[in-house]
């Protein structure tokens, strides 16, 4: 016996993964974590027996439902899953499955298309944050869908697709308490072994240490191969990712997928900084999106380890492509005019598109199914 699931296969910017409607899910959480679990095969390093791609780029999970908050449309819930572990972690937001959220609901039913675009407020259950999302639904003749083919590129994707645009509301302090949680653009932390390291905690999205590469006697335009491999610097960021935790009011986050670590070094492809992020432990082959909104903030500010570094251009509201691995990553933010530390705006760009639509089968040991209001028995 297993139980079916319906889900979509979604990939969202530069990750992808399964999309379920709430209902169709355990309402226990111990129990939704062990069919998410199943559902990716994990744990398992090749995760040969569930739909995870043996990366954590690729054992990502939606959830999704109407939502509950007035004002907002959609609630949102990211479940991080890892290969060789048995965590779900419901903590931090991913904006690339973000970008997946509006087409899921439009396949589902969720919601309605509006006209040849639709925007929708998505909260984002894992931080509280609310956006604006707009994709394009043309008039078909079997009605108004999503429109997944298009001209817009981003890197870390081969080919172009239609342009999903999001509007974030409000970033700041998304996990920590304010945008800089230490209440400072940069700090000095002792590390065990390491000695004092200048590091920028920053949240505005995603809570990240952002560490000069230099000071690591590495030049930051390595390979992502190269770094994964890099036993001892892998070592050195996760003494420091643990001690600016406890600086950034996060406690012990050993077990934990946040905050992430990213190294910054002058740009050398016409952006405005070069990074190399980990997440937390393994080198991210491009950048996530709301980690690239964070460096972008990082880099508007005044004293953070990005000074000396980042390349801007001039007036308040400012385009900044942050460089990576496979490419660049453009973030639109505008500054308050009347105080330059504080950031009132964030858009960026991403695509989207349905891989496949059908039902996740799980053992019906795991989970024996909700009845008639969702997945069957089969």
């Amino acid at each position: 016996m297993q139980t079916a699931i319906p889900c979509c296969f979604m990939r969202g910017g530069t990750s992808r993964g399964p999309f379920f409607v709430e209902d169709d899910l355990p309402a226990d959480v111990p129990t939704r974590d062990r069919v998410l679990l199943a559902v990716m095969g994990s744990p398992d390093r090749r995760q040969i027996d569930g739909l995870g791609g043996a990366h954590p780029l690729t054992s990502k999970v939606g959830i999704v439902r109407r939502s509950r908050t007035r004002g907002v449309d959609l609630d949102f819930l990211f479940a991080q899953l890892q290969p060789e572990k048995d965590t779900v972690d419901t903590t931090p937001n991913c904006g690339n499955m973000l970008a997946a959220v509006v087409p899921f609901a439009l396949e589902s039913g969720l919601i309605a298309a509006q006209a040849d675009t639709t925007t929708v407020r998505v909260l984002t259950r894992n931080t509280d944050m609310q956006c604006d999302i707009t994709v394009r639904t043309p008039m078909t003749p079997a009605g108004r869908r999503v429109e997944y083919e298009g001209d817009a590129r981003i890197d870390g994707v081969p080919g172009t697709a239609s342009p999903i645009t999001i509007d974030f509301l409000d970033t700041a302090g998304s996990v920590c308490s304010a945008l800089l949680p230490t209440g400072r653009p940069l700090d000095s932390i002792e590390v065990a072994g390491l000695g004092t390291v200048e590091a920028t905690c920053i949240d505005n999205g995603m809570p990240l240490v952002l560490v000069r590469a230099a000071d690591f006697a590495r030049t930051g335009y390595e390979d992502v191969a190269q770094l994964n491999a890099d036993d001892e610097l892998k070592e050195k960021l996760e003494a420091l990712r643990l001690a600016a935790s406890r600086a950034m009011g996060l406690g012990d986050v050993s077990a934990k997928n946040f905050p992430k670590m990213c190294l910054v070094a002058p740009p050398r492809a016409g952006g405005a900084v070069c990074t190399r992020c980990f997440i937390p432990h393994v080198c991210h082959d491009a950048i996530g999106v709301l980690a690239a909104v964070t460096v972008a903030t990082a880099c508007v500010l005044d004293g953070t380890v990005t000074r000396g570094i980042a390349r801007l251009p001039e007036g308040h509201v400012k385009t900044v492509s942050v460089e990576h691995p496979s490419g660049e990553f453009s973030v639109e933010l505008e500054v308050d005019p009347d105080d330059a530390q504080k950031v009132v705006r964030a858009a960026l760009l991403r695509t989207a598109r349905l891989l496949m639509r059908g039902e996740a089968m799980i053992p019906a040991s795991v989970w024996a199914g909700p009845g008639p209001r969702g997945g069957a028995n089969r």
